[in-house]
């Protein structure tokens, strides 16, 4: 069956990958920020010393949420290390674009969460981490110090990206395999991410988008214990049914993870329905 043809109430049914139908934009940020608190509360429960998130900057809102909580509740999140899962960089793809740039996750993060927080409750910012073009191989090297990843959270971009992992360019070939162990690195953006990225951010102003961009690997995403996914665009309707119901491919990223032991996908109630086409 063609997988752009199942219908929104047919989504959960055959798919290795659990899906949760959330009512609205606002309720999918609340939820977030719920079940950022509920696995670190988890994993501290576990016995874990620091607890490693893998984390995106969008969909946006639920930092404010969580340190808005942490505030009122005293909760220290201190034994957090939180390792944003992507960047932009400058022209050269060597180093991060400047703070000032509306565009920079370290920026987002800093302005809606680090600031935020009680300083007696914020992660110590040494344990703060961007994937840096300077030192790319500090995300792995952090992950296996303290002792695993606990949860990837992010959203799925317009390929089927998961972080800046994008499937390869028409022509190019690559394997599951491959593609499965891609680490951390430096990487040029999809023409079709640059393009979505420029309507939800920059009204379309694609020469906005920078071209180059640091990245946590599938390696890491694929290695978390628990992956948690969330969809609010509209645009990702078709996606998300290659996803689920799609073969396992690098041509769809995120198909990946289809072979991932604890995942789950919330999707906004509008993603969930048919891609079908209509003129406006």
């Amino acid at each position: 069956m063609n997988p752009l043809a199942i219908a929104k109430a047919d989504l959960h049914k055959g798919s290795k990958i659990p899906v949760e139908l959330i009512a609205h934009d606002r309720a999918m940020v609340a939820r977030f920020a719920e079940d950022i608190l509920a696995e670190f509360q988890a994993a501290r429960q576990a016995g874990r010393d620091k607890v490693v998130f893998i984390l995106p900057v969008g969909p946006v809102g639920q930092f404010d949420i969580v340190a808005e909580r942490c505030n009122a509740e005293r909760i220290s999140l201190r034994d957090l290390v939180p390792i944003n899962m992507d960047e932009y960089l400058m022209e050269d793809g060597r180093a991060f674009i400047p703070m000032y740039d509306p565009l920079s996750f370290r920026r987002h993060m800093r302005d809606h969460f680090y600031d935020r927080l009680d300083p007696d409750l914020a992660p110590l910012p040494e344990q703060r981490l961007f994937p840096d073009p300077g030192d790319i191989e500090a995300i792995p090297r952090a992950i296996e110090r303290f002792g695993g990843c606990d949860a990837c959270f992010g959203g799925i971009g317009i390929t089927g990206h998961v972080a800046f992992n994008d499937p390869p360019e028409p022509g190019e070939d690559i394997s599951v395999e491959a593609f499965r162990a891609l680490p951390t690195r430096v990487v040029e953006l999809s023409r079709e991410t640059r393009l979505i990225n420029s309507v939800t951010t920059s009204r379309g102003n694609v020469d906005r988008i920078p071209r180059y961009a640091s990245t946590v690997g599938m390696k890491e995403i694929l290695g978390s214990r628990k992956v948690r996914i969330y969809m609010n665009r509209f645009w990702q309707s078709a996606i998300l049914r290659k996803i689920l119901h799609g073969p396992v491919t690098a041509r769809v990223p995120a198909s990946l993870l289809q072979e991932h032991p604890d995942v789950r996908f919330l999707v906004v109630e509008d993603v969930a329905e048919l891609p079908e086409p209509t003129l406006r």
